[in-house]
């Protein structure tokens, strides 16, 4: 218990008990670096990790108590939240924001990071989508992440340094290797390819965190979250290791949705591996736990 109390850590995460969260824990734990995890009930998310059982949205009791008893984290990291396909009300990601950043507010915790999503920039388009591009989402998921980001302005204004993070697709946690166990149709443009996203592995997603909540100096207030260079889905599937097939695209089907990740290769480093199919796909293996 002595060696706990004097443990510091660089983040307590709320929402660590999702899909995002459990790869990212898996990571962390690897690694040994100092992560307290929120979860809601009984059961243990992750050996290795402190954690705190605690609900945001009842109060901030629970993490002030904490803090009060072994310091306060770096940062907080905001990964609660309601995501499309798991019968969850998207409306409630703008209250769990805000009962995030309260509970930070109220524990001393002076940064936060608020994990969006690029669904707010809305479509895909020719040109990586930069954070000064408005929020024009199409989509109730990124409605309700641009609400959440909206909900922000008011904790900055009390003091908070809060960073919005648009983050791409996170290999593990998307739609292409979701589906991993069955055969996996790729869609087949005019020009002969697929389609092209940004994506980050969890291994790169884990150490980006970790460096931003420990960066010297202040965060912007949006931060865009992938690997610098965009990623073709067949290269993906076929690092994987995945049985996939081409099918004419439909109408609807978007060729390309990227991301300019400039600001963050400025403030994080990235090794050029780590924008590769293999390596991405290497990182989401290393990080796969039971769900």
């Amino acid at each position: 218990m002595q060696a706990e109390q004097r443990r510091q850590h660089d983040l307590v995460v709320t929402g660590a008990s999702g899909r995002v969260g459990r790869l990212l824990a898996a990571g962390w734990a690897r690694s040994g670096v100092p992560v307290l995890l929120q979860r809601r009930g009984d059961a243990a998310l992750t050996q290795g990790l402190d954690e705190l059982r605690w609900s945001p949205l009842e109060g901030a009791a629970p993490l002030i108590d904490r803090v009060q008893r072994h310091g306060a984290p770096r940062a907080m990291l905001v990964l609660a939240g309601a995501t499309p396909g798991t019968g969850r009300d998207l409306s409630l990601n703008r209250p769990l924001t805000e009962a995030c950043l309260a509970a930070a507010l109220a524990a001393g915790i002076g940064r936060v990071l608020v994990t969006s999503s690029s669904a707010v920039y809305g479509g895909g388009r020719a040109q990586p989508w930069g954070e000064s591009d408005p929020a024009q989402p199409t989509t109730p998921y990124g409605e309700a992440k641009a609400a959440a980001e909206a909900a922000c302005t008011l904790w900055r204004a009390r003091g908070l340094e809060v960073c919005c993070l648009r983050i791409g697709n996170v290999a593990g946690a998307d739609a292409l290797l979701l589906r991993a166990g069955g055969p996996l149709a790729i869609d087949r443009f005019a020009d002969g390819g697929g389609p092209v996203r940004s994506y980050i592995g969890p291994g790169s997603l884990a150490r980006v965190l970790r460096a931003l909540a420990c960066a010297p100096g202040p965060l912007p207030e949006t931060l865009n979250i992938a690997a610098p260079v965009p990623v073709a889905m067949t290269d993906l599937a076929s690092a994987a290791g995945l049985d996939w097939r081409w099918q004419p695209a439909p109408p609807s089907a978007v060729a390309r949705f990227t991301l300019d990740c400039r600001a963050l290769a400025a403030l994080v480093p990235f090794d050029d591996a780590e924008s590769t199919a293999a390596t991405i796909a290497a990182q989401w293996k290393d990080c796969r736990t039971p769900t």
